[in-house]
């Protein structure tokens, strides 16, 4: 028996609708960052991109455990001297929710040009709407 392998031309993509409300962040992002890669599949391909679209909705509701609020940082650099800028978790759900997910799940796959085509895929709202309705999304249930 021969070892199957997809082809980029023949990958059926489906559409998925998570709420992330009470969810907790490291948890959901883990399961997330395995349907973006394809990783569900029995066609995973480790270099082919077969992963399926996300919508995150709810994105400002996810849940972090222990201390993590105040005591988990974030990182930037603007290039510039001086230009280096530190904020907790808390911070950043004020100011943009919904890179929270973006960042945990970015940081869960691959750092190559094939990880940026998967990252794409992911769609994050900081509300209960988003813009896909006409992809008739599934919603994936993650509570169990």
């Amino acid at each position: 028996m021969k070892t199957y392998l997809a082809k980029k031309g023949e990958v059926k993509r489906d559409w998925w609708v998570v709420d992330a409300e009470g969810q907790v962040l490291g948890r959901l992002a883990t399961k997330i960052a395995s349907i973006l890669r394809g990783k569900e599949k029995p066609e995973f391909t480790k270099n082919v991109d077969v992963g399926d679209f996300v919508i995150i909705i709810n994105a400002e509701k996810v849940k972090v455990t222990g201390k993590k609020e105040l005591q988990k940082m974030y990182y930037r650099h603007s290039g510039t001297p001086g230009g280096f800028r530190e904020e907790t978790l808390g911070e950043l759900r004020n100011r943009f929710p919904e890179q929270i997910l973006e960042k945990a799940v970015r940081g869960m796959i691959p750092h190559t040009t094939l990880g940026e085509e998967q990252f794409k895929k992911l769609k994050v709202y900081k509300g209960p709407t988003h813009e896909h309705k006409s992809q008739n999304p599934k919603v994936l249930d993650l509570t169990k």
